[in-house]
């Protein structure tokens, strides 16, 4: 065992508790840390706004939606492909057509309001971070455990990889780190006889803009964590002093008008029967009920999601914490005893019980009720604070149990896991077979439908074969996992704490933006930006009245021709999912074709422009028809014209 691990280590106090710790205003923060987060999110997210196209489902649905409320000038109902779409709150929506309104309708414009909330995020970690550990980070650097944790968020996988595509979970924890800071300032407000009136009104400002980002669950994680916090430390009689009339008023003008505008303006209709759906329903039904409680109950119809397995929802929530979840037991030993004292209102825990109650609420609220893997995403904030003030604890005191804890991680965890990650890429960098140039990705993939419904499902896909078209970041990531393990650790036993952490991070930016190169060379799978492009220019160079985009299957399957081709697209059996509740309503256009339909548009004069994954099949069953033409392919999937 090397020697810095061996030395014994001197007793360490337990970290201040109680309010003192608390009552320490937040201005700590100093100008080189603050730059060290810009430049982490600059190279990590900015930089990653222009680059691939938007990926078919969830990304380009979002986007297409806001730009269709552009055209419609109705900020209220959401449409997409012409039809309502009731299952999200608008925010995402606004965010995106308020940029594009800025910017231009383009995908990197509808980006910018995602990548300036990571922001958002990094700063409130690192103020929150400040709050919870300056008095357990260096003297002389009070910020240490609110910048490792920013760090820890800027560069773990889980907060990258979720936000490479238009979802609103990022969101969540930026409100959800703002809910639990504000309460934690208000309850210090309180304790010192002052007004805890602003941070109650920011409080349910917050809880409002949670609500419009991913509806009623916004509701109930900060409610949640202040009734349980205040219950565990005894201090369940604050709440009438929480400003509860004036908080519910902001949160009611902030959060009502959109609700009750949507139900007036989409009330019930009556619904086909023996299809699972009540007799009349509107936007309530739909939005409120199934959305929500029935979501919850795993009883949604249609039931258009997977379900991630208990155990891999809560093994997922470590992997996203990666790599800074190495250090995770370390902090775990450092602040979970705190949870066996005794709490009171004067003795309150302002570290270990606000954070591990914070993750409970998370991961126990969607251990119960329907899951995807990244819904745990929420409380990663909670997770890369802990780690935050472990490092920063090593840094503090540097012959303490906190730094013999994270050497020891990070020589039998990380140091491991890191070289095992460079080994296997160095190996598929140097024997995967070489590809020649213009390889559809597509033909080295083996096919796994049945994962699909993951959010990261085709990522299965991948073979030794396809390994060939990855080798420049594959290399990328083989010399970042270097800095990451086997450097940061030499750092660390030498006492240059810092330093090995900002190496750590460093590591991780040059891997994560090797797997953005990566993602780009895999965007024709996932999406087909390429194909809409292919169909633009044919308009264009011979102009033809009544051209007609057809999608063989369900929107998700190709959402981005919608965006990139600003045209109505008509699905063939694609009355499914996510358009088929809006296509009861009476204003739907007919845009659904079935086997029949599709031979008659094929035989008409009309232009029609099939998108297929089965180009084959498809042009067996269309020639009879009318001549068939590929006009482009990519990404195994192909555009049929028949003209």
């Amino acid at each position: 065992m090397p020697e810095a691990i061996r030395q014994p280590a001197p007793h360490i106090a337990s970290p201040p508790s109680g309010l003192s710790q608390l009552s320490a205003p937040t201005r700590s923060w100093a100008p080189r840390s603050i730059a060290l987060l810009i430049l982490a999110w600059l190279f990590a997210q900015l930089g990653g706004i222009f680059t691939p196209g938007l990926l078919d489902d969830v990304d380009s649905i979002y986007i297409e939606i806001a730009r269709e409320m552009l055209h419609r000038h109705d900020y209220v109902t959401p449409y997409i492909d012409g039809i309502r779409f009731f299952d999200k709150p608008p925010l995402m929506y606004w965010m995106a057509a308020a940029s594009m309104r800025v910017f231009g309708e383009t995908d990197w414009a509808a980006r910018v309001p995602l990548t300036l909330a990571v922001l958002a995020l990094l700063l409130s970690v690192y103020a929150l971070g400040i709050r919870l550990f300056r008095d357990l980070s260096p003297q002389n650097h009070p910020d240490r455990g609110g910048l490792y944790a920013a760090l820890a968020m800027a560069t773990s996988i889980g907060p990258y990889l979720f936000t490479r595509f238009y979802i609103p979970d990022i969101l969540l924890c930026l409100w959800m780190t703002l809910a639990i800071h504000l309460t934690l300032i208000a309850l210090d407000r309180i304790h010192a006889r002052q007004s805890a009136l602003l941070p109650c009104l920011a409080f349910a400002a917050t809880l409002a803009l949670n609500v419009l980002t991913k509806g009623l669950i916004g509701l109930v994680f900060p409610l949640a964590f202040v009734f349980l916090y205040l219950a565990v430390t005894k201090q369940l009689a604050f709440i009438t002093k929480l400003h509860l009339i004036a908080s519910t008023a902001v949160f009611a003008a902030i959060a009502a008008p959109w609700h009750i505008l949507a139900a007036l303006r989409n009330p019930a209709i009556a619904l086909p029967a023996g299809i699972e759906l009540p007799a009349t329903g509107g936007w309530a039904w739909f939005y409120l009920y199934n959305e929500h409680v029935a979501r919850f109950l795993s009883k949604r119809v249609p039931h258009d999601y997977g379900q991630t397995p208990v155990w891999l929802f809560w093994l997922m929530l470590v992997i996203w914490a990666m790599p800074w979840a190495t250090f995770l037991p370390a902090a775990v030993s450092l602040y979970f005893p705190e949870l066996r004292r005794r709490f009171t209102a004067a003795s309150t825990r302002q570290v270990a019980l606000p954070l591990f109650l914070w993750i409970a609420i998370v991961q126990g609220f969607f251990t119960l009720s329907a899951r995807q893997e990244y819904y745990s995403l929420p409380a990663l904030p909670a997770l890369a604070l802990l780690t935050g003030g472990a490092l920063a604890l090593a840094d503090a005191t540097p012959t303490s149990a906190a730094r013999r804890s994270t050497l020891l991680w990070s020589l039998y965890a990380l140091v491991p896991l890191s070289t095992l990650i460079a080994a296997v890429c160095g190996y598929f960098a140097i024997t995967a077979p070489h590809t020649t140039a213009g390889t559809d990705l597509a033909t080295l993939l083996s096919n796994n439908p049945d994962l699909y419904n993951l959010s990261l499902g085709h990522l299965y896909d991948l073979t030794g074969d396809a390994m060939g078209l990855f080798r420049g970041p594959l290399t990328a990531v083989a010399i970042s996992m270097v800095a990451i393990g086997p450097i940061a650790y030499l750092l660390r036993r030498r006492s240059r704490t810092y330093a090995a952490n900002i190496t750590l991070a460093a590591g991780m930016i040059v891997a994560l933006l090797a797997a953005h190169e990566g993602f780009v060379r895999f965007n024709p799978i996932l999406g087909s930006k390429s194909l809409a492009l292919s169909i633009d220019t044919a308009q264009k160079s011979t102009p033809k009245a009544n051209d007609l985009i057809v999608l063989d299957g369900e929107l998700t399957s190709g959402s981005t021709l919608i965006f990139y081709t600003r045209q109505q697209v008509h699905l063939i059996n694609g009355r499914v999912n996510g358009l088929w509740y809006g296509s009861f309503w009476p204003d739907a256009p007919a845009l659904f074709e079935d086997e029949q339909s599709l031979r008659q548009l094929w035989s008409s004069p009309r232009r029609i422009f099939l998108f297929t994954y089965n180009a084959t099949q498809r042009t067996r069953d269309l020639t009879p028809y009318g001549p068939v033409h590929a006009l482009a392919a990519a990404g195994g999937k192909t555009v049929l014209t028949n003209q």
